[in-house]
């Protein structure tokens, strides 16, 4: 049994629900402004309860202050349930041409993207998915500030929502103060995450696929390491 599967590391307890009530009063009119007052569900929901989606990008770098998204990749689900039929995909043509070293990543062209919208084109159908959603990424760090910085420049204002953290949950699963020492903590790459519960693997790398991967992963986690009858904000960030 994880060491947190009954009670969760203590963290400070953040109130999406409030933060979102503040920024809908905040944001400008449009898209954003209505993306905020359709507001966020309670902090006592519990998780089992909470309306999950799984959201991955694929982007020009990784300095989310001057590189750019080019695909973006959602799966809606629950605890139990990955909802393919509702999986959403797009492409985004970004201003600047790609980089060799991004391309051999992603595997996504130039010529791919001619003809794909700029992102400013479809983050309004964008926010509409993500709408009173948690959603579920592998390293926070990477979707949300990317997601925040897009806004920034097409709205005026940041795109802020609650997230559930593969890498972190997997951390607090599997850390151990003695890897530092030694230095043998395992991986926290999503391919090497999953492995850890025997899922199957894909190729990395496409938005869609990621997503789906991080959808997977999370619903071993719940199985094996958090409470599904808890309070989603025990474990969102």
């Amino acid at each position: 049994m994880s060491f947190f599967k009954k009670k969760p590391p203590a963290t400070k307890v953040q109130d999406w629900q409030s933060m979102f009530a503040e920024w809908a009063e905040e944001a400008p009119e449009g898209p954003l402004k209505r993306y905020y007052q359709a507001g966020m569900i309670s902090p006592n929901t519990k998780l089992e309860d909470t309306p999950l989606l799984a959201l991955d990008l694929e982007t020009t770098g990784l300095d989310s202050s001057k590189d750019e998204i080019i695909s973006l990749g959602l799966i809606p689900l629950s605890s139990k349930t990955i909802r393919c039929k509702g999986a959403q995909y797009w492409m985004a043509k970004p201003e600047n041409l790609l980089h060799a070293e991004s391309v051999t990543i992603h595997e996504i062209t130039d010529a791919e993207l001619e003809q794909a919208p700029p992102l400013e084109a479809i983050l309004d159908e964008i926010l509409i998915a993500l709408t009173k959603q948690v959603v579920v990424v592998h390293c926070v760090s990477i979707e949300r500030q990317f997601l925040l910085e897009a806004a920034m420049k097409i709205y005026g204002y940041p795109l802020y929502f609650p997230v559930l953290d593969t890498m972190g949950i997997e951390y607090q699963a599997i850390h151990k103060p003695w890897w530092q020492r030694f230095g043998k903590q395992p991986s926290l790459r999503l391919d090497a995450c999953r492995q850890r519960y025997r899922l199957p693997r894909y190729k990395a790398h496409h938005a869609l696929t990621d997503a789906l991967s991080s959808a997977e992963l999370l619903q071993a986690q719940i199985a094996y390491h958090l409470d599904p009858a808890a309070d989603i904000s025990d474990y969102w960030v």
